[in-house]
C-alpha cells in the first residue's frame, strides 16, 4: 500500500525532459524544459559545483574537518548519519552528497563555505543566475521541498554541463557506484542506470513527492556525449527507463562530428542586466596556512613570492623573472643559501669576468610580497583587459603594483603583485564592493 500510495504520489508531478548534445550544447529535445518544478536532490549538483570552486579558490581544502551543526545532523533522510559536534573531512561530505546524496552531508558543506545555509543559498542563487540559469531558485543546499526552491529542466541540464566540463577532475565521483564517505561505505542512488546503460557515467538523481523522480544523466559512445534530464518520473525504473530511451535519440540526432565548445566559467563581476554580487573570498583565504611576515627575512619560510630569479649566471636569468611564483622563489632561497644575500637586494656572487646585477621588477621593501587575483579568462588579451580596467578603477590601492597574467590548465589568471598585505586586503574590499571578484594572494 506504501509503494502504491507514493507512486500515485508521485505520478501527480508534472512531467519536463531535455535533451543536448553535451559537445556544444545544442538541443536535440525538449518538452516543458521552461516550466519550474521541484528540482529535488538534482540541487546538489550546485552545492558541489560551489564545493569543487571553493576547493579551487583556496576558501578550504578537501581535508579541511568540518563540525558538524545541529541543523545539519537533524536533516531527514537520506542521510548519512552525520552526528552534531561531529568532526569529518570536506572530501568525505563531497563523496556523501554526490553519491548517496545525503541532506546531512550538504547542508554541513554549505554552512563550512558560507557560515549558514541561508547565505550558502545566497550564493547558490549568485551563481545558477552567473550560469545562466534564469529560472532557478534555491532556498537550501539539499533540495528537500521548500516554497520557491524550484527550477527547470534546461536549467538542471546546463548545470550538469557545466559540472562536467568546469570541473572535470572530480567528475568521476558521479559515476562510483559505491565509495568510501568516512564513517562508512555508501551506494550510488543512480546505480541502476551505470549498470544498465552503456556509457552511462552520471550524474544525479532526486526524489521527493512534490517532484516525482528526477534525473540528470549523462553518457557517452566514441566521440559523442549526451546529457539527458527528466523531471516527474512516476518510479525509479520508469524513469531510467524514459531516460535511456532519450540518451538514444540523443545519440541518434547528434552529429558524428561537433567542435567541442566548453561553457564558459561564470562571471561573477555582471553587467547592466547583473551575473548576481560577487562571490567573496579573501575572508577565506586569509584562514589557509601561510607563512607570516616578519620584520626581517632571517629564514626560507619568509621568502618573498615575486622577485627576480638569482642564481649560478645565466644568459636566461633576466627573462626567468616573468615565470610562475613558486618558480622564482625556490631559485632565490637557493642563491640566498649559498651566497647569503638578503631578499631586499640579490645579486650574482660576482665571478671574472664581472657579470650584471640582476634587476628585481618588484620592489620587496616594506613587505610587499602579496598580490590579488582578479579573475581568470579564457584569454591573455582578456586578462590583460580586465587588469588594466581594474588600475584605472582602483588606482588608489594599485599603483605601483605589477599587472601580471599567469598561464595554466584552466587559462590566464589576472593578477596584481607587489602589494603589502593591508594594501593587498584593501584593495580587495573596495574592488569586491565595486562587485569585481577578487581575492588575496599571499607569499607562498
Amino acid at each position: 500500500m506504501c509503494v502504491a500510495l507514493t507512486t500515485l504520489a508521485a505520478s501527480a508531478a508534472p512531467y519536463a525532459a531535455m535533451v543536448i548534445d553535451a559537445r556544444d550544447g545544442k538541443v536535440l529535445h525538449s518538452r516543458n524544459a521552461d516550466t519550474r518544478l521541484h528540482p529535488a536532490s538534482l540541487t546538489k549538483m550546485m552545492t558541489l559545483y560551489i564545493a569543487f570552486e571553493a576547493v579551487e579558490n583556496g576558501e578550504i581544502s578537501l581535508d579541511t574537518k568540518v563540525k558538524i551543526s545541529r541543523n545539519a545532523a537533524a536533516e531527514p533522510p537520506s542521510k548519512l548519519g552525520l552526528q552534531s559536534g561531529q568532526r569529518i573531512a570536506l572530501r568525505y561530505l563531497i563523496r556523501a552528497a554526490a553519491v548517496k546524496s545525503a541532506n546531512d552531508a550538504a547542508t554541513a558543506i554549505g554552512e563550512a563555505i558560507e557560515g549558514s545555509e541561508a547565505a550558502f543559498a545566497r550564493r547558490m542563487n549568485r551563481t545558477a543566475k552567473a550560469l545562466g540559469m534564469s529560472n532557478t531558485t534555491f532556498k537550501n543546499a539539499h533540495g528537500l521541498t521548500e516554497t520557491g526552491h524550484m527550477s527547470t529542466a534546461r536549467d538542471m541540464t546546463t548545470l550538469g554541463r557545466h559540472v562536467l566540463y568546469d570541473y572535470p577532475e572530480y567528475y568521476n565521483l558521479f559515476s562510483r557506484r559505491s565509495t568510501s564517505a568516512g564513517i562508512k561505505t555508501v551506494n550510488n542512488t543512480n546505480r541502476r542506470l551505470l549498470n544498465a546503460y552503456r556509457g552511462a557515467d552520471g550524474i544525479k538523481t532526486g526524489y521527493t513527492r512534490a517532484a516525482g523522480f528526477n534525473l540528470v544523466a549523462s553518457a557517452e559512445r566514441g566521440s559523442k556525449r549526451i546529457i539527458a534530464t527528466v523531471f516527474g518520473g512516476r518510479s525509479t525504473a520508469t524513469r531510467n527507463a524514459k531516460v535511456a530511451e532519450l540518451l538514444d535519440l540523443g545519440f541518434t540526432r547528434s552529429a558524428s562530428r561537433v567542435a567541442l565548445r566548453k561553457p564558459g566559467r561564470p562571471d561573477y563581476i555582471g553587467s547592466s542586466k547583473g551575473a548576481g554580487k560577487t562571490i567573496r573570498v579573501a575572508t577565506a583565504v586569509k584562514k589557509s596556512l601561510r607563512p607570516k611576515l616578519r620584520p626581517t627575512a632571517a629564514t626560507p619560510e619568509e621568502a618573498p613570492a615575486v622577485v627576480a630569479k638569482a642564481a649560478t649566471p645565466d644568459p636566461t636569468i633576466v627573462a626567468a623573472a616573468n615565470v610562475i611564483e613558486h618558480d622564482i622563489q625556490s631559485a632565490l632561497l637557493q642563491a640566498q643559501e649559498t651566497t647569503g644575500a638578503t631578499l631586499a637586494s640579490v645579486e650574482p656572487e660576482p665571478t671574472p669576468p664581472p657579470q650584471p646585477k640582476v634587476v628585481t621588477r618588484i620592489s620587496t621593501a616594506g613587505g610587499r610580497h602579496w598580490g590579488i587575483n582578479v579573475g581568470r579568462y579564457g584569454s591573455r588579451y582578456a586578462a590583460e583587459k580586465m587588469l588594466l580596467k581594474t588600475a584605472l578603477a582602483e588606482m588608489a590601492t594599485l599603483d605601483g603594483s605589477l599587472r601580471k597574467v599567469v598561464k595554466n590548465t584552466r587559462g590566464f589568471e589576472a593578477n596584481f603583485m607587489g602589494l603589502s598585505k593591508e594594501t593587498a586586503d584593501l584593495a580587495c574590499r573596495r574592488l569586491q564592493a565595486r562587485q569585481i571578484t577578487c581575492y588575496t594572494l599571499g607569499p607562498s
